[in-house]
């Protein structure tokens, strides 16, 4: 792993490296900003190419927090996780998780975590038995669970606001709508789009979840191969990041691109070519904060009902981005930079750098639910 690589890809505040040999433990843990308050993100299990693949994946990820907190008004800085691991062949789960518990707790706090993509509510489980600085747990242990309902739910409101941007339109009803990836957050916005009315088709590399939704809902599906070419209205992607890129961005066939996934865009410049082609990008972390929020909430001391609402901000949120990009005639992508380094600049000079437990803005999880008795 290459140190030019962290120079590289963000000023980051701090990239801790963690290893336990006996319960087979290598995971990054990338702290970018913590100027509006602890950094909090997910924590993300997957088969990386090399080390600093892995690295590269955790440094722009956290980073991508920073904005995420910012652009949704939370009082949280960007930090991210990766275990180097298969997850299909990790024997000892709970050790792991532990192990990796008690590197989280060793950053007092500077650091929270959460459940992401390869990981569970039951892994979040395991690593609070080693910290209190972890959210998304179990609902039995006074946390809020599984977030991606409420990413989902965002990922609708972003859609909507899309949706009356580009078509004039404050209905779903009828529209064509394609999910990419049918992971936790792309079958919670089926559901969802179903509701709407919308005509959806759905695509998956595990063909078991397409047929499940399929027989449903009555569904139409398209393979992993058509997908991003399946001409549509809203295109919602919902797997990995960097499907638009230079292979795909000239067979576009959408309206709007608007998802759950994270680094949609492989390179800023492809922002610029939807542009030219006319097609309308959510900025991904704006359409995907609602997960963030729902923590946020978890934070507060949780209710679903508060999580809910403070979630239908992502609306608001993604139309003020429009409103920046128009007037100011520059991509969306950039806009919601702006919108992020609006709050930093505003409020990072009111605080310090995140230290850590003594300095946090918000009681511990375990704090709240020693207060509720």
């Amino acid at each position: 792993m290459s140190f030019e690589l962290i120079k590289e890809h963000g000023d980051h505040e701090e990239v801790v490296f963690c290893h336990n040999k006996d319960l087979g433990l290598t995971a990054i843990i990338a702290i970018h900003n913590t100027a509006l308050g602890p950094a909090l993100g997910g924590t993300r299990m997957w088969t990386y190419d090399s080390g600093d693949d892995a690295l590269i994946d955790v440094l722009r990820l956290s980073r991508g927090m920073t904005y995420k907190a910012a652009a949704a008004g939370l009082n949280l800085g960007g930090g991210k996780a990766v275990i180097i691991a298969d997850k299909t062949k990790v024997k000892n789960r709970e050790g792991l998780f532990r192990a990796f518990g008690t590197f989280v707790n060793s950053l007092g706090g500077k650091y929270i975590t959460a459940e992401d993509v390869g990981t569970t509510v039951k892994d979040m489980e395991h690593v609070f038995a080693e910290t209190p600085f972890v959210t998304g747990i179990p609902e039995s242990l006074g946390g809020s669970g599984d977030p991606s309902p409420y990413t989902a739910y965002g990922v609708l409101m972003s859609i909507k606001a899309s949706v009356k941007k580009q078509l004039g339109l404050e209905s779903l009803k009828g529209l064509k709508v394609v999910v990419q990836g049918l992971g936790n957050v792309g079958r919670n916005l089926v559901e969802h789009l179903v509701k709407e009315e919308a005509e959806v088709i759905i695509s998956d590399i595990d063909t078991v979840k397409v047929e499940f939704l399929k027989d449903k809902y009555n569904l139409q599906s398209v393979s992993p191969e058509e997908v991003v070419f399946t001409e549509c209205d809203v295109f919602a992607p919902c797997a990995l990041g960097a499907v638009v890129n230079d292979d795909t961005i000239d067979k576009l066939k959408c309206k709007i691109i608007s998802g759950g996934a994270n680094n949609i865009l492989k390179e800023s410049r492809h922002g610029d070519l939807l542009v030219k082609k006319g097609i309308l990008y959510a900025p991904d972390f704006v359409a995907n904060a609602g997960g963030l929020m729902n923590v946020y909430v978890e934070l507060e001391g949780y209710s679903k009902d508060r999580a809910f609402n403070k979630v239908e901000a992502v609306f608001d949120n993604m139309m003020e981005v429009f409103e920046i990009s128009e007037a100011e005639s520059i991509p969306t992508y950039l806009a919601a930079q702006r919108l992020a380094e609006k709050r930093l600049s505003i409020i990072a000079p009111l605080r310090v750098h995140h230290q850590g437990r003594n300095s946090r803005p918000f009681a511990t999880l375990k704090e709240v639910m020693e207060r509720q008795g």
